[in-house]
Order: C-alpha cells, then structure tokens, then sequence
C-alpha cells in the first residue's frame, strides 16, 4: 500500500461524504422521531443516521465490494483485501436532535487497521475537512485550503475540549480536571467538531473517553495530516477508541498525559 493508491481513494470518500450528506439535510431542524438505543445511559438514534449509513454502505458495496465496513448502525462486514471503511453517520446526535451545528458526518478509510484516509463533514456549515498520506485540508463554502494545527509550548496556554465532562468516571474524572485547572480555556459540547477546530488552528487538546472505533478513526488522518497527534491515554495508538488525547503539539500532549496516565486502562 503506498501513499499515492491511498490517495487514489479520496474522491470515492468524498462521494461518501456527499451521499450522507444528502441523507441527513433534510432532517435537521426538523421534526423527526428519535429512538433511545439499550443502555444505562441516553443514546440518541434517528432516520438521518439510518439512512446515512445506508446510503454510503450502498455505494460501497456497488464501487469495492471486497473493501470491509464498520458502522454504528449497521454494524461489522469483513474486509476481503485489507480495506475497510470505518462509519460515523452522525456523530453528535445529541447536538443534531437539540439543533445544534456542532455534530458531524466521520469516515475513514483504513488498511489493515490502519486509518489512513478520514473525513469530517459537517453539511450544514458546508464545511469539510479531510486528512490523508501526506497532508490535510478542509472546504468551506467553496473555498478549499490547507489544514496546520497551531504551535502552543504549554498546557497552561492551551484551549482545550471534550463533549461532557461528565461521562468520565472516578479516576478519569479527577485527572481530566487536573489537565482543566492547567489549561488557560475549556470548551465542552463540541462532539467531532472540536477535532475539525484543533485541525484548523482554533484549539489546542481535546479530551475524550469511551469512544468507539467509528468516533475516532475518521479522526486520526485528519490531525495527523495537519501536523497533530491523536493517542490513548497511555500515549499508544488510538485506532480503537476508548481514552482517547488530540493534539496539535506534542508539548501540551505529553504534559496532559503526566495526569491521565493515572486514569489509564490497562
């Protein structure tokens, strides 16, 4: 696998992104039915993440037929060749059911486990921001440039997030409030839209447990190519979720991880 058939693959996940996009619209900020999914706690589901996932499983299915798929609806079909697509149709349905602009449409393309190709798409902004071998970028109402997290030599100096500092528990919750009380700035309820900030300059760390492999592998090339880094809370790979750490500078990162290490699971 090189970084050019890598890239080859681009314009079919921007056809994704397209076709999800077109799902969702037209439910947003609109009465639609909404489903709690089993669990202990309140899990949003609706028709736009449905029928997003459907659509972008149609096309993959019709276009690469060995390639595999992993999504949050729909659940796990193998990969045949060592590609696999990793899919978040609506990442932040509780943003998208209160109205709110901040959640997003994830996708990743990944060999052999590997995100290597991901997308954030946010389709009533019109914005896009897409990472892969070599680089990032994002498209605003037509206006397409490159994507460089920003420069910040210290904690104390940075804009952090994560979507509810809540959801972390015990041990978790003490340390991500060790990383706050350091922080100059704390930003909550961003949901993926935090990670699209970081990758554009406008944050700095942005903290997060319990994720799933489709809320963070779309992700990783998206800071990666724009020069951050994503880890778990033990500064290992992050490609399956859980305690996940996003960057744009290894100094804050390293920093931060000095108090959630101490909350790390095994």
């Amino acid at each position: 696998m090189t970084p050019a058939e890598t890239r080859s693959f681009i314009p079919f996940a921007h056809m994704l992104a397209d076709a999800a996009r077109a799902a969702i619209l037209p439910h947003f900020r609109e009465s639609i039915d909404i489903d709690d999914k089993p669990g202990e706690h309140f899990d949003p589901v609706t028709e736009a993440d449905r029928a997003a996932e459907r659509a972008m499983r149609d096309l993959i299915a019709a276009h690469h037929p060995t390639h595999g798929v992993l999504g949050e609806e729909y659940g796990a079909t193998p990969s045949k060749d060592g590609w696999s697509w990793t899919l978040d149709p609506v990442d932040g349905t509780r943003a998208f059911i209160s109205g709110l602009p901040l959640w997003g449409t994830l996708i990743a393309l990944a060999y052999e486990g590997r995100p290597v190709i991901g997308i954030i798409d946010q389709g009533f902004l019109d914005e896009r921001y897409i990472g892969f071998p070599g680089g990032a970028e994002v498209t605003a109402r037509g206006v397409t440039k490159p994507l460089s997290a920003r420069t910040c030599a210290h904690l104390k100096d940075a804009t952090i997030s994560t979507t509810d500092p809540f959801l972390f528990d015990g041990a978790e919750a003490g340390g991500f409030e060790m990383v706050r009380r350091t922080a100059r700035l704390a930003r909550y309820g961003c949901d993926c839209y935090a990670y699209a900030m970081l990758a554009d300059g406008r944050m700095d760390v942005v903290i997060e447990s319990g994720l799933k492999p489709w809320d963070v592998q779309a992700l990783i090339p998206v800071i990666e190519g724009a020069g951050g880094m994503v880890t778990n809370w033990r500064g290992g790979p992050a490609w399956g979720g859980g305690q996940v750490i996003a960057s744009g500078d290894s100094r804050p990162h390293e920093q931060a991880l000095v108090a959630l290490k101490r909350a790390a699971h095994a």
